[in-house]
């Protein structure tokens, strides 16, 4: 009997996403950076947005394309439609299509209701909630045009729960479901799906930074007791991407170990 080299059948098979473009916000850290690996991994080019750590976006762009996959990286502010609409023509211009739109990018200014300044408000919304509606307009008529588009929005389990201190960012997260619902609607007949997936707490640089006596607090109300992995969600992306996924338009997928349910 034939000996079959697991190695050799891998690479004769073609990779899932062969052929495919996807635009990653905030793609080159945390849970984005989770996602551009795992879809480059199944053989999609990934352009991946960063905002102001230059030196992460090479870094990752380094490791990704000495592994044999295909990644660009792009500054810009989602916050600024400017940028997005920059962007997105800068892949179009490279590659020839987008396939894929990935609203990753978010940020936190958190504080109470009563010290909140209107500038911490309008900041977090200016990205997490302004920044998806742009790059949506951004790829939306070239989806429409070419019939066909997958977009997977990054909620959060806050936005379904609130939390203190986050009202911004909570605001934020449930009006990106509402984004997603309405998007999903209008776009159902035209081959394009929009989703959402809300992650829990998830091992990143930015829960890092929470103290680790209010860390164990919230990994104690976690029921499979322990934070997430950006790779789980990553997935869970991936999923919602594929072709066998035509089917899934306007859901929200939970990534939150029974935090909510």
């Amino acid at each position: 009997m034939a000996v079959v080299d697991p190695a050799a059948t891998e690479a004769e098979t073609p990779r899932l996403f062969s052929g495919k473009v996807a635009i990653v916000t905030g793609g080159t850290r945390g849970i984005g950076a989770a996602i551009t690996r795992e879809l480059t991994r199944h053989g999609a080019h990934v352009a991946a947005g960063f905002n102001r750590d230059a030196e992460s976006a090479a870094a990752l762009g380094d490791e990704l394309s000495a592994q044999g996959g295909s990644i660009s990286v792009h500054q810009g502010n989602v916050g600024v439609p400017a940028d997005c609409t920059r962007v997105v023509s800068e892949v179009l211009t490279g590659y020839g299509h987008v396939d894929f739109l990935v609203n990753n990018a978010g940020i936190t200014v958190d504080k109470t209701v009563r010290k909140m300044t209107l500038e911490d408000w309008h900041a977090v919304m200016r990205i997490n909630i302004s920044g998806a509606f742009y790059m949506m307009k951004g790829v939306l008529d070239h989806m429409l045009e070419r019939g066909s588009g997958r977009i997977v929005n990054l909620s959060s389990v806050i936005g379904q729960t609130g939390n203190i201190g986050q009202a911004n960012y909570a605001a934020s997260k449930a009006a990106l479901y509402g984004l997603t619902q309405s998007l999903a609607l209008e776009t159902a007949r035209k081959g394009i799906t929009v989703n959402c997936v809300a992650p829990g707490f998830i091992a990143t640089e930015m829960v890092a930074k929470i103290p680790q006596p209010i860390l164990d607090g919230i990994i104690e109300k976690v029921p499979i007791q322990r934070l997430g992995r950006p790779d789980e969600v990553a997935r869970v992306v991936r999923f919602l991407l594929e072709d066998e996924s035509s089917y899934i338009t306007g859901a929200m997928y939970a990534v939150n170990g029974g935090m909510f349910m």
